[in-house]
């Protein structure tokens, strides 16, 4: 039995905000992929009049503000991620036009605008590497980017050690104006993306001038790519650890040469004031994958950036103790600094979770690495703990991220042919990683019309399944059971009782496949078990499956609201 009032385990520690109350504290912020979100054309990609026109479908979901990752021009190499034009919009998706038309949209229904910002490299096409590979070693030009002279007799080694984090070298040997080989450039992923040289002061200049010009555009914040990697150790010396700074037998975390390096936090500090100087609440949100949280943490000190997206969270299991760790790390390390924790579980680098939480022998999908057609899962029950884990996560203090499709409950694709797989993992690894592009798929919004209403061309830059026809959003908006009922309530509650900006108390369950937690007036319950267990507590604000609660007992795998005003302070 679950008795709220007597028995708690005492607050988890979490400081109180130093600086004025800001709306990205307890903010629900959703990421469009605009490849996938929605085509106004009908060219088969996504763009930004098709955003612009599912506005009010965000607005109606009940979210503050919609994150789109990179619509600049691009060869798209890697989905975007390699800018060739930091102030400009590739025609694939549009025009600037077409963008301050998403941005007025948007602000006409209450929701913020964050861009996707790329700072730690560009595109190889991008003007600034074209006149460095153009102009001469020792250069202004090439001090934009990392160059160096190789090792070996005639230079014909990489620089240092360091591998891509999609495979091979992080170094690609340049061809001089006179024919021969030249030095080498550093490129942290794909070699089409070599990486700025964050000690240049044109670079600091140069984006400078990007925020401005986005800043002016009214964008409400961005998001920061590979935000622990612009600055790199001096000399950069050699490193045998993992590629993506993870920590490994030998080679911790915290050593790697690429990432978490002190001075990347000037560069925020110059950003943080920037922004300021543009009014007091736009905000910058770090990608800083980096371990334990108290190193994510120091990305939003005080006078830095305002979040950082919590990897911890996103990667914990569908375990009570693991999760309850995860939650009490997160909240002491971020609220230790006087920052609001983020929250969440999926984006366009990993695989739904919806998919994740079927798998049936309980192994953990690596960052980007998907999982293949054939393996063995339980979507029934992937479905049902998805629905679960998104009602724990909306119950939380601090804010929320939704990824596109899984307010609809979309799983992963994983029957994609390798002849239409996109990913820089997929090609760069000949087929041996599966890759992202299964959670890239465009998402369905009619079930009956063309390509499920991505357009009303038919045409799709990724396959859709037959499946996406039970997930259209038409279908769930008519059923109040669905997963996007779900979600629209829980934010909906969430925003009433002003969960966000809450507080939260343990409470001492006797199963140890349980959590359960205080927050203001609301008692949440999450059976992790694989049996019911009996609550004591009602009347029932939300449930994560109809019926989860019956004859006071709340279901496995199943999350239950509960309203307790009377709770103790």
């Amino acid at each position: 039995m679950i008795d709220v009032a007597p028995r708690t385990d005492g607050p988890t520690p979490q400081a109180r905000p130093t600086d004025e109350r800001g709306w990205w504290r307890d903010a629900v912020v959703y990421q469009v992929y605009p490849r996938s979100f929605a085509d106004g054309d009908g060219d088969g990609t996504g763009d930004l009049p098709g955003i612009a026109a599912r506005v009010p479908s965000l607005a109606e979901l009940g979210v503050d503000a919609v994150w789109l990752s990179p619509f600049y021009p691009s060869p798209q190499r890697d989905g975007g991620y390699d800018v060739s034009d930091y102030c400009a919009v590739d025609p694939m998706f549009g025009t600037l036009a077409d963008f301050d038309a998403v941005v007025e949209a948007a602000h006409a229904h209450g929701v913020r605008v964050i861009v996707d910002l790329v700072p730690n490299h560009c595109s190889s096409d991008h003007a600034m590497f074209q006149a460095a590979l153009a102009a001469a070693p020792g250069s202004r030009e090439r001090g934009h980017f990392h160059f160096r002279d190789g090792r070996g007799e005639s230079g014909e080694l990489p620089p240092n050690d360091w591998q891509s984090h999609f495979g091979g070298p992080a170094w690609t040997r340049v061809t001089e104006a006179d024919g021969r080989p030249g030095q080498w450039y550093l490129h942290l992923f794909d070699p089409s993306q070599p990486d700025f040289n964050w000690d240049d002061d044109g670079v600091r200049a140069y984006f400078d001038d990007v925020l401005d010009f986005w800043l002016a555009r009214g964008v409400d914040g961005f998001r920061v790519d590979v935000a622990h990697a612009l600055v790199k150790a001096p000399g950069l010396p050699d490193w045998g650890g993992r590629a993506d700074g993870a920590s490994s037998p030998g080679f911790p975390g915290e050593d790697a040469p690429m990432f978490d390096q002190p001075g990347v936090h000037a560069v925020y500090e110059r950003w943080r004031e920037r922004l300021e100087s543009w009014g007091p609440d736009r905000i910058l949100c770090a990608e800083a994958n980096v371990a334990p949280l108290a190193r994510a943490a120091k990305w939003v000190r005080p006078r830095e950036m305002h979040q950082a997206f919590n990897f911890a969270y996103l990667h914990a299991p569908w375990e009570a103790d693991r999760l309850r760790s995860v939650i009490d790390e997160s909240l002491a390390a971020f609220g230790g600094v006087g920052a609001p924790s983020t929250w969440v579980l999926s984006n366009h680098d990993v695989t739904r979770h919806a998919t994740r939480f079927a798998l049936l022998d309980g192994v953990h999908v690596d960052l980007g690495h998907g999982i293949r057609a054939g393996t063995p899962l339980d979507p029934a029950l992937g479905e049902r703990r998805a629905r679960a884990a998104a009602a724990l996560m909306t119950a939380l203090p601090g804010a929320v991220y939704v990824y596109q499709g899984e307010e609809l409950g979309l799983p992963e694709v994983l029957d994609i042919p390798d002849d239409a797989r996109r990913d820089p993992y997929f090609l760069r690894s000949a087929g041996a990683v599966v890759g992202r592009d299964g959670c890239r798929v465009p998402i369905p919004w009619e079930a009956d019309a063309p390509a499920y209403g991505f357009n009303d061309s038919g045409l799709s830059w990724l396959p859709q399944p037959e499946t996406w026809r039970r997930y259209a959003r038409d279908v769930q908006r008519a059923d109040a059971t669905s997963t996007l009922s779900l979600y629209t309530h829980a934010l909906a509650t969430r925003k009433t009782l002003a969960l966000g900006s809450g507080s939260l108390v343990w409470v001492r369950t006797d199963e140890p496949a349980v959590l359960a937690f205080v927050n203001g007036e609301v008692l949440v319950v999450a059976n992790l078990s694989d049996h019911p267990v009996a609550v004591g507590a009602e009347p029932v604000l939300l449930e994560s499956v109809p019926s989860a609660v019956h004859d006071g007992q709340l279901a496995p795998d199943a999350v239950a609201w509960f309203h307790v005003p009377s709770h103790p302070a």
